[in-house]
């Protein structure tokens, strides 16, 4: 009628029955907290696929993070005005949390997040998103959590992240003992756990167990393929590659897999290309940054493995491997205070990692802090030196500084252990300490300790001809002793070295 008398045209009664369906669709969605939260998570979404569409192709995901979400600011005024009511449920409090830590506002955060798991515990979701804010025991102990059974799942998983591993072991034992004995997540985190202490042989075994409880799982399996990646196992890790692209190829743990089995083959281009794949399906897959960090190292493009690991720092401030990997960018560009400062932050994550720590002695080294290197190599020997690498540096830091029965001690203690483990016929290093301890017994006048050295020096290649000179000079000065009737004055008194044997 509106229409016919001339009053309203045709297209504006369009418009204004269009808009009449949007504010009642929208007050339909008022009524109902899932359907609200499902509206603003729909804006949400929309928002991040808007940034990627603005992304541009050639860029690739490394600077994918310089994009940002233009509804997160109209997300969080509407959200805000509902917290401030009370009227935000479990899953709308999850939404808020994410994207007041989407614009970096971490403190809001994680009073969000501790709210949204006492509206909603069985939300998992939500305890991982707190997960990745939670910095320390001490911030952990500080927050107000539920008092559910899941809480005990969280907290595990917490000492898992915040390397305490021994506690979690106790925590993942106390809940199998509660009744989750088959539980095949609470199997992975302990092999998880494993592998963060680097006890391989048992993280493999755990997720063989694994394999053959359920087949045809997927998450960790990223972890897994680390594992037979450390250990050269490219049988193994070929079949599991296969196996998951046939389980589902687009998935990111598939993606890693795929890409770590093409890295040990020393098909880097291939690897990085992988790892981004996994990137675009998940920009916030943190082992794929980590490891596409690793492979631009290889092909030595240190500035996109800077971006790389930064991304990964982003994602989780507690990895130590993109910290470390930061350290070892900055040593190949010879910038030692910078890598000081990325091992140090290494270093606090995983203090009793001697790799770390013998990192930080190389650096304090280059930067002739001495005596601060000389603690971190012994510091290293002390918590379990895994690449047996930190005796051997700072006896030649102490033979450099003309510390000479200094080096001799570490050398010893250094031969001893490498020949009581037996792995001195894999370490080149050996003969070094031979030479050094021959010489240093006959400037000593500790003829048998030398002439005992000196004979170890010739079962080496490169110390061979050195030996038997050795073995010559110490042969001309015990036949002058003869001749002169004297007997060599004891100096020192080193180690008995005579019961270990190559």
């Amino acid at each position: 009628n509106a229409v016919q008398s001339g009053l309203v045209e045709f297209g504006d009664l369009v418009q204004i029955k269009k808009q009449l369906i949007s504010v009642i669709s929208l007050s339909l969605l008022l009524i109902s907290q899932k359907a609200y939260f499902l509206y603003m998570y729909s804006r949400y979404l929309s928002g991040e696929k808007k940034k990627d569409d603005e992304t541009v192709d050639s860029l690739g995901p490394l600077e994918k993070g310089q994009v940002r979400n233009e509804a997160l600011r109209e997300l969080r005024v509407e959200l805000s005005k509902k917290h401030s009511a009370g009227e935000l449920d479990g899953f709308t409090l999850y939404l808020y949390g994410v994207v007041l830590r989407k614009l970096d506002l971490l403190k809001e955060a994680v009073d969000v997040f501790v709210e949204a798991t006492h509206a909603l515990p069985l939300h998992w979701g939500a305890w991982l998103e707190l997960c990745n804010l939670i910095t320390n025991i001490d911030m952990l102990k500080s927050l107000s959590l539920p008092d559910c059974w899941i809480r005990d799942f969280f907290i595990a998983h917490m000492y898992t992240e915040l390397q305490m591993i021994k506690e979690a072991l106790q925590k993942y034992q106390s809940l199998i003992e509660s009744g989750f004995s088959k539980s095949t997540y609470i199997v992975s985190q302990i092999a998880v756990a494993y592998h963060n202490i680097r006890d391989i042989d048992q993280a493999l075994a755990l997720f063989n167990e694994l394999r053959e409880q359920d087949p045809f799982r997927i998450e960790n399996m990223d972890t897994f393929s680390n594992l037979l990646y450390v250990r050269s196992m490219k049988p193994e890790l070929s079949y599991l590659a296969h196996n998951l692209v046939g389980i589902d190829k687009y998935r990111v743990e598939t993606c890693c897999v795929i890409g770590n089995y093409y890295s040990l083959r020393s098909q880097h281009e291939k690897a990085a290309l992988y790892f981004q794949r996994a990137l675009k399906l998940n920009p916030r897959c943190l082992g794929a940054w980590t490891l596409m960090g690793h492979e631009y190292m290889e092909m030595k493009n240190t500035s996109a493995a800077i971006q790389a690991y930064r991304h990964a720092i982003e994602v989780n401030k507690r990895d130590y491997r993109a910290w470390y990997g930061l350290g070892q960018t900055y040593e190949i560009l010879k910038m030692p205070f910078y890598c000081l400062y990325y091992y140090r932050k290494a270093h606090q994550l995983r203090p009793n990692d001697s790799r770390m720590l013998v990192a930080l002695g190389e650096s304090y080294e280059k930067l002739s802090q001495h005596v601060e290197a000389k603690k971190c190599y012994w510091r290293a020997y002390t918590v379990g030196d895994v690449e047996r690498m930190a005796l051997l540096k700072l006896a030649k830091l102490h033979e450099q500084l003309n510390e000479s029965d200094d080096a001799a001690q570490c050398y010893i203690i250094y031969i001893q252990d490498i020949f009581s483990c037996g792995e001195q016929l894999e370490h080149a290093e050996v003969s070094t300490a031979l030479r050094y301890l021959g010489q240093y017994y006959f400037k000593n006048k500790l003829y048998e300790e030398a002439s005992l050295c000196a004979q170890r020096c010739c079962d080496y290649n490169d110390a061979r001809e050195e030996g038997k000179a050795l073995l010559r000079q110490i042969s001309q000065v015990r036949d002058h002793m003869e001749a002169s009737n004297t007997t060599p004055v004891r100096r020192v008194s080193p180690l008995d070295l005579s019961s270990f044997s190559p």
